[in-house]
């Protein structure tokens, strides 16, 4: 089965975290499904140039990225994700959506209120555990 290795970021402002809404896809199970923003790992880029470099292409978002958050690994149907989460601050609140279909800013108390991205449960768990 093909694996797939990403990276995702964790944007927050004034206490609320990005989420990112997927358009239609190629799959059904992921599509207009919410996510935190992020993409594919180029062979030789380090996690944090990928981070940078997707942001900067799907959002046209500039970023610094911090921390680094957790590692989730999920087998979808098709193919085995294996997600690298880091704790980004953004250079600015402007950012375009250039592939997603919408975003929402919210508090971490609302973030099971949206349909996420299996792959990212994980993360909004361990969000809501601290």
């Amino acid at each position: 089965m093909k694996q797939i290795e990403v990276v995702a970021g964790i944007i927050e402002h004034d206490g609320k975290i990005l989420c990112m809404q997927r358009d239609i896809g190629k799959f059904e199970y992921v599509s207009y499904k919410w996510e935190f923003p992020g993409g594919k790992i180029e062979q030789g880029e380090s996690n944090e140039q990928a981070l940078k470099r997707e942001l900067q292409e799907e959002m046209e978002l500039d970023v610094d990225v911090l921390d680094h958050f957790i590692d989730v690994e999920h087998q979808y149907p098709d193919f085995i994700i294996k997600m690298y989460c880091y704790k980004c601050k953004a250079h600015s609140l402007n950012f375009k959506l250039n592939v997603h279909k919408d975003f929402k800013w919210l508090l971490k108390e609302e973030l099971n209120s949206l349909d996420w991205a299996e792959a990212d449960k994980p993360i909004v768990k361990k969000i809501l555990e601290n």
